[in-house]
């Protein structure tokens, strides 16, 4: 079975994080890093699914994100990290 990629899918594939490179997204998230402003919905989203990963870090610091946030962000928090994990599941477990 010969298997062919374009050049350009290699380019466009999203790379498969790991645990720890979406807690340190949480983090650049909640703390403003890249932009100078924080964004708590996408610094839940990362930590959720890095505490999918095991991360116990990212467990402590969704839960106290989710104390600062209405339900409305949290509930789009968990939609955004169910896409994710809908276009990403199969690469997460290979």
């Amino acid at each position: 079975m010969t298997m062919t990629f374009s050049a350009k899918a290699v380019e466009d594939a999203e790379p498969i994080l790991s645990g720890e490179e979406m807690y340190r997204l949480g983090l650049a998230a909640s703390t403003g890093a890249e932009t100078g402003e924080f964004d708590l919905v996408t610094a839940h989203k990362w930590f959720n699914l890095a505490a999918m990963q095991g991360n116990l870090e990212a467990r402590a610091y969704r839960a106290e994100l989710a104390n600062e946030m209405s339900a409305e962000e949290v509930a789009e928090a968990q939609r955004q990290a169910r896409e994710y994990l809908a276009t990403h599941r199969s690469r997460l477990h290979s």
